[in-house]
């Protein structure tokens, strides 16, 4: 009361509004009537995490409670989102320290994630991208491309689909993130990553689209849309190495056989 529209209302978790808002109850008030309220006179508010930003694992089918995120209930207000389960320190730092410092929310993209952390795909700052872009994969997690590095997209990664900055601020102190732990990326920042099929079983491929492409243009779906299977990204890149391997071949060939005539 005494700081009216200069206070920042910071939520972390869905609100369960099934069954009157039952579900979620403190002092005789449910979550929904608090947020509304918190939420009234606050200045902005930011969405911590996946479960306030789109509902995460608690809005999943069937949704008993039917959790729903902030965004949903809350309007009027500058809301920025701020998914991933759970979202990395330093993004959740930056996020309050520019509201601090430039007394204005930061740059958002269509989804209302700062743009500074969630501009790009996870498969976009990716240290095992070249692999990728050879046709070069981990076939089982036990396997010797498993060993070598090579890339997760075919163990299910999700990272051609989710937008967050995990392999360049990673965790720990920057220690490391999923991918380079040798796991892969299960989407935990997109909506509705739950109920998005199978964790170990990889979408459909569709490579060539630049790290200057953003949620606002392709969308969360965009895999499931995407015609162009990864078989046929890694045959036409074989079939390219083979041609050179090829040409090396004859040119090497031919020289020897001109070295031989000289003598």
């Amino acid at each position: 009361k005494n700081n009216k529209g200069e206070y920042l209302m910071l939520v972390e978790g869905s609100i369960p509004t099934g069954a009157d808002g039952v579900y979620c109850c403190i002092g005789g008030r449910t979550a929904e009537d608090i947020v509304k309220e918190a939420a009234e006179n606050a200045k902005a508010i930011v969405a911590w995490g996946s479960c306030a930003s789109n509902g995460c694992i608690q809005s999943a089918n069937p949704n008993p409670t039917s959790a729903t995120p902030v965004h949903k209930i809350i309007s009027g207000k500058p809301i920025i989102n701020v998914p991933g389960c759970p979202p990395i320190g330093e993004v959740m730092a930056g996020v309050i320290v520019h509201l601090l410092a430039f007394d204005r929310i930061p740059q958002l993209d269509g989804l209302g994630r700062p743009k500074a952390f969630y501009s790009r795909r996870v498969h976009d700052t990716c240290y095992r991208r070249p692999n990728y872009d050879a046709g070069l994969f981990v076939e089982t997690f036990d396997d010797e491309n498993a060993k070598r590095g090579y890339c997760l997209y075919k163990m299910g990664c999700r990272g051609p689909v989710t937008y967050n900055s995990c392999g360049v601020i990673k965790w720990n102190n920057g220690v490391s993130y999923p991918i380079q732990s040798g796991h892969g990326c299960i989407g935990c920042s997109e909506a509705n990553f739950w109920d998005n099929g199978p964790f170990y079983q990889h979408l459909a491929s569709f490579p060539g689209f630049g790290i200057e492409t953003t949620a606002d243009t392709i969308g969360v779906a965009v895999g499931a849309a995407t015609a162009v299977g990864i078989a046929a990204h890694a045959i036409t890149t074989n079939l390219k190495k083979r041609k050179l391997i090829a040409e090396e071949i004859n040119h090497s060939e031919t020289a020897s056989v001109d070295k031989k005539g000289d003598k």
